[in-house]
């Protein structure tokens, strides 16, 4: 009898899980395919996008999609954003609270920075409502994959309400209160940004040094060297693939929002300052590729210097 109890209870958890209405707003690079690991598994989603022709393509997925936003958050028990910046999620917020239900759990999957994320949360709280903030790691492959990092800052109680539905999406881990998980994600992009200006560094001088760049990758990818941008991205500088997965220019945000935190809390980031100029570098040229672009910040103050032979793949 107790066992047939734990299973009508965990029955009637998941029963109410699935039953929770969701809208997604923001079906951009990420958004899409992250609405989909959710439809995929099982879950009613309604979406919202600013362009309105994206969100309707996700209607032969299962979603519902209407034009307004304030129709696509009107009874929505959990509201998860992923829009481009901070002051757009300010905007979508201020325009949506008037219709929200009463209690509604916003997550926001955006990246931010830790004091907008800390004044969404404020403004909800106000307005009775609760809010998470959720940013992400993993790129367009790995929401693709469902198998996202996922960074989330907000409180325990909140946190277990959607840990099911985040898991959908990825790994979550909840890494303190409102604001913390922009924070995670800074913490992550500072590795990433500083990491593949290091690859591209590391490639460019073993072909420059007369060594075969492609055989040098392989032989320290089982050293300490050995890591997931050296892996993926490495591959794509050697393949001159710069068809943006993270792009330039969202690079150029995180890095500019690592600062400001750095600011925030009195430390000095020295590498990351030269990070973030190395980027800067190739705003006007290449904000759109993706983010291994670094290669091409680096050749450019390298001249005659230049990883394999192949074009460049930008598109």
């Amino acid at each position: 009898m107790r066992f047939a109890a734990i299973l009508a209870t965990r029955y009637s958890e998941v029963q109410l899980t699935f039953s929770t209405k969701i809208t997604f707003l923001g079906t951009g690079l990420m958004g899409d395919p992250m609405v989909r690991r959710l439809l995929q598994a099982g879950y009613s989603v309604t979406v919202w996008n600013r362009t309105h022709s994206k969100a309707q393509e996700l209607r032969a997925a299962g979603a519902n999609a209407p034009a307004l936003l304030l129709d696509a958050v009107a009874g929505a028990q959990i509201v998860i954003s992923m829009l481009e910046a901070g002051p757009i999620v300010a905007q979508v917020l201020e325009d949506a609270l008037p219709a929200m239900a009463p209690a509604t759990l916003w997550v926001d999957m955006s990246s931010t920075k830790q004091s907008e994320a800390q004044q969404f949360h404020a403004a909800l709280r106000a307005a009775g409502h609760s809010f998470i903030d959720a940013p992400v790691s993993g790129g367009v492959g790995g929401a693709q994959a469902g198998s996202l990092a996922i960074m989330a800052g907000g409180s325990a109680e909140d946190y277990d309400k959607v840990a099911a539905i985040l898991t959908a999406m990825g790994r979550p881990t909840l890494v303190g209160p409102a604001g913390s998980g922009q924070v995670a994600k800074l913490c992550n992009q500072l590795i990433v940004g500083a990491t593949l200006n290091i690859v591209a560094e590391a490639l460019l001088l073993a072909q420059a040094a007369g060594a075969d760049a492609a055989a040098v990758r392989t032989a320290i990818r089982g050293g300490f060297a050995e890591s997931r941008i050296l892996e993926v991205h490495g591959q794509r500088m050697l393949e001159r693939n710069f068809v943006a997965g993270g792009q330039v220019k969202s690079q150029i945000k995180d890095m500019h929002n690592i600062l400001a935190a750095a600011e925030a809390a009195n430390i000095r980031l020295p590498v990351t300052q030269l990070v973030t100029r190395r980027y800067e570098s190739i705003a006007e040229t290449h904000a759109t590729a993706d983010h291994a672009a670094a290669l091409l910040a680096l050749e450019a103050i390298n001249p005659g210097q230049r990883l394999g032979s192949g074009p460049d793949k930008l598109s």
